[in-house]
């Protein structure tokens, strides 16, 4: 089972391979796909006016310049200019910065682990919608060009949704070849298109004049707060931009979004506030009012649903990789993890979170029916992410670079005076729908929460348990006399003192193998381990051997190939992997309550064996089940 290791040296630096060109059109495809498709809804709720009113020119203008400033401020200087600065080995995202913050000893879970375990969570909540808002917008847009087309938008939306994820364990190899050079076709596609409706309403360009934002807020007083719900909608992909570092680095990153994508959306979305101005009508759908309607409006669609179509694809497996760096940090219950592609560790499918991300898409579709409904749950989840990772990078500055108070306070105070006002206005859609990933997200912060302090609890129970190992290998001929021919491998969480398998064995079998090595796997909170440091051994005498292995929070580890590097005097292929399996017993006299451990004890018989997550041969396997009262 995984545990954490208290510490750790460096390891060795992962870096993405391919030039600089080419890993800037892979992330097109990959990073920003979410924020590059937010121009199909965004404007369109944000300066939608009340039934039979006109648009305001000084509302649209102001709406314009907020979505600008909001990109250069939370992507252009928040992301790329502060936090993508706390890499951890190169790999980015919340629980990466989770694992820059010095760990404290003998704490089951601290404030900032907590923190950063409810930003996560959040993100499943935002996970469900990004799919469903994206394709739904996308395939709206033929009601332009075929008005009779709008029964047929939430059936097919859910037809797309369903052959997505169906596609999903066939893995992404193929499909992300093509993902850049697709992005690179819709950022130029919407450039152009914004350029050409600029350049017959050139008055929009005062928009980047930041005071025209600011005067939305001079007319509207604090009413005019829940247009900050709306302006968040165009940095809703933010955060991707530092989780997906790992994959790209960050110099692809930044050269991509400063030379095509903010550009892109700049004038995508003065575009949009152009035609507006000029045409009245534009604003039921002003992104696909750009183009005129018949075959221009089709291929635009098409292009659109394309678009829209890599972004979930990017969201789902961002989803995939959250969840299996949860797991290896101790954060969730092992689930299936199946490696997709041979050349690339992180293309992975985890079928449970797929299709539960699935039915929950498809259900928000068939109850929202339109985009505009599915807007207002839409951000807040996001925002929430947003701000904590302000903080927990604040937390970094201060623990881990030792930056004076006053340094480190000046980003942290900047991220907040934005990151602060846009979840308060995104609270303002909690009943219209914001309570859906807010809901999701509590779930996941329970079950996180639940398993991190469970697990710690157990620990300290086995611990209890456990005699000290040197005072029973000493007198195994005491315990066991009968030794017979082979090998057992036994796991333990923890590598201090008798594993309880190991004294269940003897008590109860009173026999042992010749060999016995006790095994514990840990992960360290960096991403990847050096080759030379993921396995160690110790001879303890007596036929026992201690065996360490360590793994980063990105990695699977395969516990067979990486025993047969230690080159012991044992025979593996005939090795017998003992595996304890406990049946907690929820009571009220345990340390966390009756619906805590009762949560803990559902999760611990739902998880995924230890046998297939580590790569270990199942006619090799032998459990051992003990009853255990926390």
């Amino acid at each position: 089972m995984p545990s954490h290791a208290p510490s750790a040296p460096p390891a060795e630096h992962h870096k993405p391979s391919g030039n600089l060109a080419a890993l800037a059109v892979g992330a097109l495809g990959v990073v920003f796909g979410d924020i590059g498709t937010s121009p199909l809804y965004t404007l369109q709720v944000g300066i939608a006016p009340r039934p039979g009113e006109q648009p305001d020119v000084a509302d649209v203008l102001g709406v314009c310049s907020l979505i600008v400033w909001a990109l250069t401020m939370v992507v252009t200087v928040k992301y790329l200019t502060f936090v993508m600065r706390a890499d951890n080995q190169g790999e980015g995202g919340i629980l990466a910065l989770l694992a820059l913050v010095p760990q404290k000893k003998h704490v089951r879970i601290g404030f900032v682990a907590v923190m950063v375990v409810a930003g996560a969570a959040l993100l499943y909540g935002d996970g469900i919608i990004t799919p469903a808002i994206s394709v739904l917008s996308a395939l709206e847009g033929v009601e332009l060009a075929a008005p009779g087309f709008k029964s047929a938008v939430v059936p097919l939306t859910c037809v797309v949704l369903l052959g997505l994820f169906a596609i999903q364990s066939k893995g992404t190899g193929g499909l992300g070849k093509v993902f850049g050079p697709v992005m690179v076709a819709w950022f130029a596609c919407i450039a152009a298109l914004g350029a050409w409706h600029i350049s017959k309403s050139p008055h929009v360009l005062v928009a980047l004049n930041p005071a025209y934002g600011a005067q939305y807020f001079v007319h509207h007083g604090i009413r005019g707060l829940p247009i900050l719900g709306i302006v968040v909608l165009a940095v809703t992909g933010g955060e991707a931009l530092y989780a997906d570092m790992g994959h790209f680095g960050a110099r692809p990153i930044r050269l991509a979004w400063l030379v095509l994508v903010f550009p892109a959306l700049v004038l995508c979305y003065l575009g949009q506030g152009g035609l507006v101005l000029r045409d009245a009508h534009a604003v039921d759908n002003p992104f696909f009012a750009m183009v005129p309607a018949g075959a221009a409006t089709y291929a635009l669609v098409a292009l659109a649903t394309a678009a829209t179509i890599i972004a979930s694809q990017a969201l789902i497996t961002g989803v995939f990789s959250l969840t299996h760096q949860a797991v290896q940090l101790g954060l969730f219950p092992r689930v299936t993890v199946t490696h997709t592609s041979r050349d690339s560790e992180g293309q992975i499918y985890v079928p449970e979170m797929n299709w539960g991300l699935c039915v929950l898409c498809i259900a928000l579709v068939l109850a929202f029916r339109e985009s505009a409904g599915l807007a207002a749950a839409y951000g807040i989840a996001v925002s929430g992410t947003m701000g904590i990772t302000s903080v927990v990078f604040f937390v970094v500055t201060r623990r881990t670079w030792k930056w004076p108070l006053w340094k480190a306070l000046l980003p942290l105070m900047l991220f907040l005076s934005f990151d602060i006002p846009f979840f308060a206005a995104n609270l303002t859609k909690f009943m219209d729908g914001g309570w859906i990933p807010i809901g999701v997200g509590a779930v996941m912060l329970v079950v996180m929460i639940d398993w991190k302090v469970g697990r710690s609890v157990l620990a300290e129970r086995l611990a209890e348990m456990s005699p000290p190992l040197a005072d029973f290998v000493a007198s195994i001929r005491e315990h066991c006399p009968v030794r017979v021919p082979g090998t057992a491998i036994i796991l333990s969480s923890s590598p201090e003192g008798t594993p309880p398998v190991l004294t269940t064995q003897t008590r109860r079998i009173r026999a042992l193998r010749e060999h016995v090595v006790l095994l514990t796997v840990t992960t360290d909170h960096v991403p990847h381990v050096a080759a030379a440091d993921r396995a160690r051994s110790e001879d303890l005498g007596n036929g026992f051997h201690r065996v360490w292995i360590r793994s980063g929070f990105m990695e699977k580890p395969n516990v067979p190939h990486l025993l047969a590097s230690l080159k012991l005097p044992v025979d593996l292929d005939d090795a017998t992997y003992f595996l304890g399996r406990e049946t907690f017993l929820a009571g009220k006299g345990g340390k966390m309550g009756v619906f805590s451990e009762s949560l803990f004890a559902f999760l611990s018989r739902n998880a995924r064996s230890a046998t297939s997550y580590f790569g270990i041969p199942p006619d090799q396997v032998v459990e051992l089940g003990m009853q255990i009262d926390l």
